[in-house]
C-alpha cells in the first residue's frame, strides 16, 4: 500500500530564539498567541513539497489565524502539495464552510480537503461561543455534514428541517473537483467513528501502540463497511531524527530537557493556557493549577509517543504501520535546519522506495 505522507504548515514558527529552542519547544504545549506570518507559511509549505511529502495540514484553535486564509497562503506558494484544513464544527453555517472549501478546491486545481472536528475541549469551543456539551455536539455534526455535504454535492436548490440547521433554498453556485478524499474527521469517541464511516473519506487516530492500533484499524474497517463504505486512515507521528539511533536518543534527552526549562520559566503561563492542557484537564489526565508539573507531564508523554532514531530505523517503525492499515501518515519533524530537512528527505525516500531493513521490530 502507498503510504500518503502528511507534514504540516504552521501559520507563524514554533516559539524560540534560536533553531535549538524551536526544536525542543515542538514538543511543549501550543501557546494561545499564534502570529501570521506570510513569509513563513509560504517556506513551510514549499519545503513540505520541496522534500517530497504529498499533502500538510493546517490545524485549528480558538486563538490562532483563520486556517482557510493560512491554506489559501500555502496553496498559492505551491504548485502540487495538497492541504487539508481543520475546520470545526460550530464555528460557521455548514453552507458557508462548504463554499469556502469549495472555492479553495477551485482555485487550488483540486488540492483542497477539509478535516473535520468536534473539538477536543469544551473550554476551547466555549471561547468561539459553541457551549454545547459534547453529546450535543456530536448530534449537530450529523445535521453539519448532511447539510455540508448536500451543499457540496447539490445543483438544485434544497431545504433542510433539523434540530440544529433549518435552511430554505440552499444551493452553492460552485463544486469541488470530483475525486475520492475531500473530507477527513478526526474524532475518537464511538459517535466521531459512525460520523466518519457515513461522511468522510478518511479518518485520523491517535497515536497508540502497534497491537492497539492493528484493533483500532479492524474496528473502523468494520463500522465503515456496515454503511457500505472503506475509509482511509491517517495517524500522526511525532519524530526525532538524528544521523544514527545513539545520537536520536542523545537529542530526545536533550529536547526534553531544554523544552521543560523554557516553558516552565517566568512566562510559564504563556504554556499553561494551552489548548492540549485544557483537554488533558477535562479528561483527568492533568490537574489544573499545577503548572510547571502539568507542562513537564504532557512534554514526557510526548517525547514517549513519538519515534526516535536514524531516518531507516524510523522508516521501519512506519512501515509496521503501514502494515497495520495506515494509509496516511503525517510526519511532525522539526524542520528548523539544514540537517533536519536533509533527515526527514531521507526517511521520505526510505519510506518510497521501501528500502528499510525488513521491520526489524516495533
Amino acid at each position: 500500500m502507498e503510504l500518503d505522507l502528511r507534514g504540516g504548515v504552521r501559520a507563524a514558527p514554533v516559539p524560540g530564539d534560536t533553531p535549538r529552542e524551536r526544536q525542543a519547544l515542538r514538543f511543549a504545549p501550543d501557546p494561545r498567541a499564534r502570529d501570521a506570518d506570510p513569509h513563513h507559511v509560504a517556506r513551510s509549505a514549499r519545503e513540505n513539497e520541496e522534500d517530497g511529502l504529498d499533502s500538510a495540514l493546517v490545524t485549528q484553535s480558538s486563538s490562532w489565524p483563520d486556517p482557510w486564509i493560512v491554506a489559501t497562503w500555502a496553496l498559492a506558494a505551491t504548485s502540487r502539495l495538497r492541504i487539508a484544513v481543520a475546520h470545526r464544527i460550530g464555528v460557521t453555517a455548514p453552507t458557508a464552510a462548504a463554499r469556502s472549501l469549495a472555492t479553495l478546491d477551485r482555485l487550488s486545481g483540486g488540492r483542497a480537503a477539509a478535516h473535520v472536528i468536534v473539538g477536543s475541549s469544551d473550554v476551547d469551543v466555549a471561547r468561539d461561543g459553541d457551549t454545547l456539551p459534547k453529546a450535543h455536539r456530536y448530534r449537530r455534526a450529523a445535521e453539519y455534514l448532511d447539510v455540508f455535504h448536500r451543499a457540496l454535492a447539490e445543483e438544485k436548490d434544497f431545504t433542510f428541517e433539523g434540530e440544529f440547521y433549518t435552511l430554505r433554498g440552499a444551493r452553492s453556485g460552485l463544486r469541488p473537483e470530483p475525486r475520492g478524499e475531500l473530507v477527513s474527521f478526526g474524532g475518537s469517541s464511538p459517535e466521531g467513528l459512525e460520523l466518519a464511516a457515513r461522511y468522510a473519506e478518511v479518518y485520523a487516530i491517535a497515536p497508540m501502540p502497534l497491537t492497539a492500533t492493528r484493533l483500532r484499524v479492524a474496528e473502523i474497517r468494520a463500522v465503515a463497511a456496515r454503511h457500505g463504505r472503506s475509509l482511509r486512515i491517517w495517524r500522526p507521528v511525532g519524530l526525532v531524527l538524528a544521523p544514527t539511533d545513539e545520537q536520536a536518543r542523545a537529542k530526545a534527552r536533550r529536547i526534553a530537557d531544554d523544552a521543560v526549562r523554557l516553558s516552565t520559566a517566568a512566562r510559564s503561563s504563556r504554556w499553561t493556557e494551552a489548548v492540549q492542557l485544557d483537554r488533558d484537564r477535562e479528561r483527568g489526565r492533568s490537574v489544573p493549577g499545577t503548572g510547571p508539573a502539568e507542562i513537564t507531564a504532557y512534554i514526557r508523554r510526548a517525547l514517549a509517543a513519538a519515534f526516535v532514531g536514524s531516518p531507516r530505523t524510523v522508516a521501519d517503525r512506519i512501515d509496521w504501520l503501514r502494515t497495520a492499515g495506515i494509509g496516511i501518515v503525517q510526519l511532525d519533524a522539526s524542520v528548523e535546519t539544514e540537517e533536519d530537512r536533509s533527515l526527514r528527505r531521507e526517511l521520505v525516500t526510505l519510506l518510497r522506495t521501501g528500502r528499510t531493513h525488513g521491520r526489524r521490530g516495533w
